[in-house]
């Protein structure tokens, strides 16, 4: 039932046959967060929730919620809404921890929130599995994009972290409230996918705290 609450969705889907563009919408987030190659897949894994009695078919493949179905919901809901986790996707190298203890951290704890970091948890199940359970359970993400600059013969370029681009691409797909930071030497290497957002572009831990403390009580907390 989280695709539901991720998609807004408060009635019907229609999977087949799709006959306007907000059908197809609806069809394109439903497969691509349930990783879907197929329409096939998408028949499935609505099947599964009919199985589970959340949902149910009521004829050329539509389907609708049952009470049972906006009781998950709610559920999900509150369960998204009421985590205090802040899932942070950033550079692991050793130059930023300073930057995670100083500035990421310190300013997420001010505004009533718990940083976690994928790379402090311990585990034995594969990491990428980890990423996604982790993000799900978070109430938003910082995704900060800073990355290793080079100068070659006076041109400049950076090695893209594109674990971080992953892990902010999925927050969104889920539809999670997502904060973009990136160092200042590296905004004009941000890919030009993602430079229409407001990035905070800090200069150092300090610069760092301040600003992103005050965008999570602005965005996430007014």
């Amino acid at each position: 039932m989280l695709a539901y609450q991720d998609f807004g969705i408060s009635g019907s889907i229609k999977i087949a046959g799709v006959v306007d563009e907000e059908s197809k919408s609806t069809k394109a987030r439903l497969e691509a967060w349930i990783e879907a190659r197929t329409d096939k897949d998408a028949g499935a894994f609505l099947f599964m929730l009919c199985e589970a009695n959340l949902l149910v078919g009521r004829g050329n493949h539509r389907y609708f919620l049952t009470p049972g179905g906006y009781d998950r919901l709610e559920q999900a809901e509150l369960g998204s809404s009421s985590s205090r986790q802040v899932f942070v996707a950033m550079w692991f190298d050793p130059q930023m921890d300073v930057v995670y203890s100083e500035g990421i951290a310190p300013a997420i704890e001010a505004a009533g929130f718990k940083p976690f970091r994928i790379d402090h948890k311990e585990h034995n199940n594969k990491f990428d599995d980890e990423i996604i359970a982790e993000i799900r359970r978070s109430r938003f993400v910082v995704a900060d994009f800073t990355c290793r600059v080079r100068e070659v013969d006076g041109v400049s370029s950076a090695d893209a972290r594109g674990g971080v681009y992953y892990e902010a691409g999925f927050a969104q797909g889920l539809g999670l409230p997502l904060i973009w930071t990136v160092r200042n030497d590296c905004i004009s290497h941000v890919h030009f996918d993602t430079r229409q957002f407001a990035h905070i572009v800090w200069n150092d831990p300090g610069d760092l705290k301040l600003k992103l403390q005050n965008r999570i009580l602005a965005s996430i907390l007014s």
